[in-house]
């Protein structure tokens, strides 16, 4: 949770067996999260001042949730809603129950593989936290992340290795609009980044340099 930028941890019939020394000692870094939880005798206090509360669950069935959303779909669903919203996690062995899930407003689950479709509490949650922190929060970029030119970006590269091109004499016949529009289709599939465009735009600059000589 503290990964992904999440503080508000709620448990409901916490185990009695529930080990202090042990969850801080796990916590590593993060002792404020359980410090600030709060435990209810029952699910319907702990969600009592939502407006809209999320189920987790692979299960369908007649008294199950029609509708389901991936954390994916989710996530940009929740990136438009108002109000304070709540995710829930049943336990590890059995998951919610039908009664819970009545309680929610909607279903979610994690698309996997029908053979072995069940994954463990810790893995689900960080799937979603994950989803959440990537959809409500705006990212910085990070040395080295792939930022993938866009179509103005790549029409200016293209314009530039055709000048240069042109400079060396080599549209002596027509066919410059062809090649650049053959170009743009080729770098927009590749997918070429930013560093890679202004690589490609040196390269042929320093060529039309070399050649100019």
């Amino acid at each position: 949770m503290k990964n992904m930028g999440l503080t508000h941890l709620r448990i409901v019939s916490p185990s009695p067996e529930i080990d202090e020394k042990v969850i801080r000692a796990r916590a590593v870094h993060a002792e404020d999260i359980w410090e600030n939880t709060k435990c209810f005798d029952n699910f319907s206090s702990a969600i009592v001042d939502c407006s809209f509360v999320v189920g987790t669950t692979r299960r369908r069935g007649r008294y199950r949730k029609s509708v389901t959303l991936n954390p994916e779909e989710l996530s940009l669903y929740l990136k438009e809603k108002e109000g304070q919203t709540a995710i829930v996690f049943g336990n590890e062995r059995t998951g919610l129950e039908a009664e819970e899930l009545s309680l929610c407003n909607i279903a979610s689950h994690i698309p996997s593989n029908p053979d072995f479709p069940s994954l463990n509490l810790s893995h689900s949650v960080q799937i979603y936290t994950y989803q959440l922190f990537r959809s409500l929060n705006s990212q910085e970029d990070v040395k080295g992340t792939w930022i993938s030119m866009n179509r103005n970006e790549i029409d200016l590269l293209v314009k530039d290795i055709t000048h240069s091109l042109e400079t060396l004499g080599f549209y002596k016949q027509p066919g410059r609009i062809e090649q650049e529009e053959f170009l743009r289709d080729i770098f927009s599939r590749a997918g070429l980044s930013v560093y890679e465009g202004a690589y490609m735009k040196n390269l042929f600059e320093k060529t039309m340099r070399l050649g100019s000589r």
